[in-house]
């Protein structure tokens, strides 16, 4: 991770013209401001665990990770927020570094690599000859603002065994945390400690079956 240490209005400067987050210009969830004229957008990174607790012994074999699959709405570097039963927008205030399929798929790989459970990991883009594929449908990532704020992360997961394309297990992984609010800062907190508690679940659940 890229770490600078600038002071005063140096630092200042400096965190409006980056276009990638920065830990000297956020607390909390990597973050960090990106765009161009006096409002920038401020802009938030998802965080890989590194603490999965007991694993069974590393397994043989390569993990492919494909692109996770969404709707259009989460297809986005947007956050979605849902500010009353079934209706749907986007935080005015935040955005993720990159495409969230996209930014997922690489928090995936890295936290299977973190865990060393699994010999090898890898995205499908790299175009390896793996033993087992791991599918992902993002089913819910965002905040339900209606009640109290919570984010809500829900992800459909499969293992495909590469040759063959049958189907070895599939499950549905879901975390649920409350948010101190919905500003920019707050929401993704909540998301990616959500997110984090999805990837622990996913991490345990495959070395199982792999």
């Amino acid at each position: 991770m890229l770490k600078l240490k600038v002071a005063g209005a140096a630092r200042a400067a400096l965190c409006l013209v980056l276009a990638v987050s920065v830990s000297a210009c956020s607390g909390g969830v990597l973050g960090g401001l990106v765009g161009t004229g006096n409002n920038p957008t401020p802009t938030f990174d998802l965080s890989a665990p590194t603490n999965f607790g007991r694993l069974p012994p590393q397994a043989r074999g390569l993990l492919a990770v494909e692109q996770p699959s969404a709707l259009q709405i989460l297809d986005t570097e947007k956050i979605v927020i849902s500010p009353a039963a079934g209706q749907m927008a986007y935080l005015s205030d935040a955005q993720w570094v990159d495409r969230l399929p996209k930014l997922m798929q690489a928090r995936i790989v890295q936290s299977f690599e973190n865990s060393s459970r699994i010999r090898a990991v890898a995205k499908t883009q790299d175009r390896v000859s793996a033993d087992y594929l791991l599918v992902v449908e993002i089913r819910q990532f965002g905040i339900l603002a209606y009640e109290s704020p919570q984010a809500v992360v829900e992800l459909s997961v499969k293992i495909v065994y590469q040759r063959g394309g049958r189907i070895a297990a599939g499950t549905v992984l879901k975390s649920i945390v409350a948010a101190g609010g919905t500003s920019g800062e707050a929401a993704t907190l909540a998301l990616d400690q959500a997110f984090s508690d999805v990837l622990v679940q996913m991490v345990k659940w495959t070395s199982r079956r792999i």
